[in-house]
């Protein structure tokens, strides 16, 4: 563990403020420690992936800004996330995408399986992390009319069924491979531009597509599907299969994960509110954190409010042991591993304010409609020093303190990401 007296002497006197209104700093690093992030490997290239590096990006997603030092090819990709993680407190996972296969040969997504990913399994071994998955449902000439699984021409179903059945494979070779629960989400971009005269058969495909692909059973314990809804797209703007309501049930019909993109709602709903009235039904949840401004934009995760009211529910509900939180996102302005970095670090910042608040006592005075005391509080803690817990958890995970991270990114950007052409 890393030491530094001014550190240690701050959070002597943080421990000391918040023991004085019954709340264990200590237990509250600990359980922050067990959090795992599914960090999003898409963030360090743009989403080019590797399958064909040089596609053009449909489904609505597009990444804005040339800065230099992306990541090219499998070595660069690793190289750039290992830096990331280095910087990050704790052990995490890592997400991946059909298109993220290292393959010997030219293959479509409908036949990269297990075998393309030894690759990654090799790498997170070492790094000593679990990988997620997502099935590529976009960029590829058979997303047409923004439409797949829900296409009313059943040979574009049936490839896209069989891309979802490989993404099982993968998952599952994850999870047996590496000894963690891989989470293997699905989203569509399937929907129309303009008003549909038929809302319920492309829902239907949807329902018998996805069926089709969760037909074949496999232990829990090493894959579990998360299905994902969505407002609105680029060029969906009127009507999506997938909507929220459609996966909300989805989900709890067929025993899956619900995903909840905090990027995919309406700007005035608060996505937070979601996660109490699903799972007394639901089998769990998974995040995707993401900071949409005005729109599904993807902004790098900030410490906002948005995030905090996220990362408060989930505490104060003791939702964590049935969520699985990832980070969604991507930015080309800014260098990309320190952007991972800032999204991965203000969300666990932001759990851990939520983990310092005296909750019990907080829950006792609203069950006694005591009101006064429930607003005081929550508003006194907002100066409490959490920021010197903050830097001691930091410590403790031997990464850097404050902003000194960014030291280590000026260098890497120098020594490495600077050097590609």
């Amino acid at each position: 563990m890393i030491k530094d007296k001014n550190v240690n002497d701050a959070y002597q006197l943080a421990k000391q403020k918040y023991a004085e209104i019954g709340v264990d700093t200590d237990a509250a690093m600990e359980e922050l420690k067990k959090v795992k992030l599914s960090i999003h490997s898409w963030q360090g290239d743009d989403v080019h992936g590797f399958v064909n590096p040089n596609h053009e990006l449909t489904g609505g997603i597009g990444v804005s800004g040339n800065y230099p030092g992306i990541a090219r090819n499998p070595d660069e990709l690793t190289a750039d996330l290992h830096e990331a993680l280095s910087l990050i407190p704790g052990s995490h996972k890592v997400q991946l995408h059909t298109l993220y296969a290292v393959t010997n040969k030219k293959k479509d997504f409908n036949e990269i399986g297990p075998e393309d990913f030894a690759y990654w399994v090799d790498w997170a071994k070492e790094e000593k992390i679990g990988l997620d998955m997502n099935p590529t449902f976009f960029s590829h000439p058979l997303v047409k009319e923004n439409f797949t699984l829900a296409s009313p021409e059943k040979y574009i179903r049936d490839f896209w069924i069989e891309v979802g059945k490989k993404s099982r494979e993968i998952s599952k070779y994850f999870g047996q491979e590496l000894g963690q629960r891989s989470i293997n989400n699905f989203w569509i971009p399937d929907g129309f531009k303009d008003n549909p005269i038929d809302k319920e058969n492309p829902r239907l495909r949807l329902i018998n597509s996805l069926d089709e692909i969760f037909k074949q059973k496999y232990d829990e314990n090493q894959t579990i599907e998360s299905v994902e809804g969505k407002l609105f797209g680029t060029g969906i703007e009127s009507y999506t299969v997938g909507s929220h309501l459609f996966y909300n049930n989805y989900a709890i019909s067929r025993g899956k994960l619900w995903t909840i993109d905090a990027g995919h709602w309406h700007p005035t709903e608060d996505v937070s509110d979601k996660f109490s009235a699903f799972l007394p039904f639901g089998k769990g949840l998974m995040l995707h954190i993401s900071r949409p401004v005005r729109w599904d934009s993807d902004h790098v995760v900030i410490f906002d409010e948005a995030l905090v009211r996220i990362t408060r529910s989930l505490v104060r509900d003791q939702e964590l042991s049935h969520t699985n939180i990832g980070l969604d996102f991507f930015d080309a302005t800014i260098n990309r591993v320190a952007a991972w970095v800032i999204g991965a670090r203000a969300t666990q910042k932001a759990l851990l304010q939520a983990m310092l608040e005296p909750i019990k006592q907080l829950k006792q005075a609203e069950l006694e409609y005591d009101f006064t005391t429930r607003l005081a509080i929550t508003e006194e803690l907002k100066s409490y020093p959490f920021g010197a817990v903050w830097d001691e958890f930091c410590l403790q995970n031997n990464v850097p303190v404050g902003s000194n991270w960014l030291n280590d990114i000026h260098q890497y950007e120098k020594n490495v990401q600077f050097k590609r052409k």
